[in-house]
């Protein structure tokens, strides 16, 4: 199946997100505070705020005023996108009667049912939707802390990090070596790690091409290995080595002072080290008690709401639901379902069967793009994958140019859905 934006956008209609709602229960508008501004919680905001046609307040919570995508920041590394394309504003989110705040979510009083924001405001809420995507995990990587991230940027929260990673691999000298330390299961992506070591490639082969690559894996497989692999061989033969947990890809210190990686006791400099450690759900989830101990937030596969609080929904990275990816394609279809569910709670409308989708594109090189997907449905114990595709290894370059351009209506047609 091809995706334009025409066709992303009229996604929401399998949703039953399109239908007209009747008036809100009682004499007050119900309260909807929505924390994450990212392609969960935006589109959620602007799903229950359209569909609801002004019968529910709307209040839309994040840090920042510019969002920048995590989705295709790898293709700004490898020169195929400039930054200014990824950020995108809540302009039109506000015109269409959502309130807009930047500022950070502190605490959620579950009792009282209020959200306080740095700046010492306090929001009432009927519903709360979480989508703060992903916060890391301490000690996960020995040697590395977020105060070392200017030394050896993690660049999986997209903004300065995706920038200064960019300008190290850039000016690397001729024949050094780029070392990535690759996340444990589970992990956002995008931005997948073996995109992202292919866009590094991409740069060096042309800049720097007896530069090195290393990936430091605690995994003993990743997701599309054999198209990386077949890709890395096709097009940058000999510069990328993967190392899985037999070799000691899974037992990995860092040295951020020294630029430094420690595998198996051995010591060995690097000039560019990206570091992705382990994660948990952002903090925000966790000070409202809706995580478990794996740091994720469980939720029922039919609605995404909370399983801690029946008042509460978590969408995206944030959410252990079963077997959908941690991607932004995944977050938006999660936030059409939520949004149904919860103006259904509060208006009386009708909410249809969840149902989810999911497709991540990578690009390996130039027009070499490959994709894998599925289609998903709630069952008792988790939202489960009930068919699904992936690319082929060895299909012919007008194929892979046009999964390639496919992601590109994709990222236009999900962009103005999550953002109008």
């Amino acid at each position: 199946m091809t995706l334009n934006r025409r066709h992303f956008i009229a996604t929401g209609l399998a949703t039953g997100a399109f239908l007209a709602a009747p008036t809100v229960w009682g004499q007050a508008k119900a309260k909807v505070v929505v924390i994450g501004g990212g392609a969960g919680g935006a589109t959620c905001a602007r799903y229950i705020a359209k569909d609801s046609e002004g019968a529910v307040e709307v209040t839309l919570i994040d840090a920042n005023p510019i969002y920048t995508t995590c989705f295709f920041s790898n293709l700004y590394i490898g020169g195929f996108r400039e930054f200014e394309s990824l950020q995108h504003g809540y302009d039109k989110l506000a015109g269409a009667g959502i309130t807009v705040i930047n500022d950070m979510a502190t605490a959620v009083d579950r009792a009282a049912r209020t959200v306080t924001l740095a700046g010492g405001q306090v929001l009432p809420y009927d519903r709360l939707v979480l989508s703060p995507g992903i916060d890391f995990k301490d000690g996960s990587v020995p040697g590395w802390s977020l105060d070392a991230a200017e030394i050896m940027p993690h660049a999986y929260k997209a903004g300065p990090q995706t920038q200064l990673l960019k300008k190290m691999v850039e000016e690397m000298p001729q024949g050094g070596t780029f070392a990535m330390v690759a996340p444990p299961n589970p992990y956002r992506c995008p931005p997948g790690p073996y995109e992202r070591i292919s866009m590094v490639a991409h740069v060096l082969k042309a800049t720097n091409p007896t530069a090195k690559i290393l990936i430091l894996d605690p995994k003993d497989k990743f997701s599309k290995q054999p198209l990386f692999e077949e890709g890395w061989g096709k097009h940058y033969d000999g510069m990328v080595e993967w190392v899985g947990p037999d070799f000691g890809g899974g037992a990995v210190e860092v040295r951020p002072d020294t630029m430094e990686v420690v595998v198996e006791g051995e010591a060995q400099k690097v000039d560019v080290c990206n570091v992705i450690p382990g994660q948990v759900a952002g903090k925000i989830a966790a000070l409202a008690g809706v995580t478990d101990d794996s740091g994720w937030a469980p939720v029922h596969p039919d609605s995404m709401k909370a399983k801690a609080d029946e008042n509460i929904w978590v969408l995206g990275d944030a959410a252990a639901q079963g077997d959908m990816p941690k991607s932004a394609f995944s977050a938006n279809s999660q936030a059409k379902v939520a949004a149904m569910a919860i103006r259904g709670e509060l208006t009386g409308s009708k909410v249809f069967p969840a149902k989810y989708t999911n497709t991540c594109w990578s690009l390996i090189d130039t027009d070499d793009g490959v994709k894998v997907g599925a289609s998903y449905e709630p069952t008792p114990e988790k939202i489960a994958s009930v068919d699904s595709f992936i690319s082929a290894t060895g299909e012919d370059a007008a194929l892979r140019k046009a999964t390639y351009e496919e992601s590109l209506g994709w990222y236009a047609g999900i962009t103005a859905d999550i953002f109008g």
